[in-house]
């Protein structure tokens, strides 16, 4: 028989835990998901999904050419724990973790900043 947690658990990364509790096994606080990989910040456009945000990140390119940087933008698609519940406008941290679903492979860590929807 499992053993039960109190408290979130540490998942490696310095994110404050969010205060709320949740029992969604994709949560890296409450639930068994493991966090590894790459670490983006980004504004939710969508969160219209069930437990899944689209998250606009922005960054900037190098043109070697013409010696100048252009801005360029990637949506990706991240789970969104009920104990986190990002809304559209936030400002929120995602980090890599193993594929959840077929587009989805990042979750929802810390969110930032709140934001007003557009």
């Amino acid at each position: 028989m499992a053993k039960k947690r109190s408290g979130p658990r540490d998942i490696g990364i310095d994110v404050k835990p969010p205060e709320r509790e949740c029992d969604d096994p994709y949560c890296p606080f409450h639930g068994n998901l493991p966090v590894r990989g790459q670490m983006f910040v980004g504004k939710v456009i969508s969160d219209r999904m069930q437990k899944t945000v689209t998250i606009e990140i922005e960054r900037w390119y190098y043109v070697r050419k013409y010696e100048r940087y252009e801005k360029r933008r990637s949506k990706i698609h991240a789970h969104n724990p009920p104990c986190i519940n990002a809304k559209r406008g936030d400002i929120v941290r995602i980090i890599e973790c193993r594929p959840i679903a077929k587009t989805v492979s990042f979750v929802v860590i810390e969110k930032i900043k709140e934001g007003e929807a557009e």
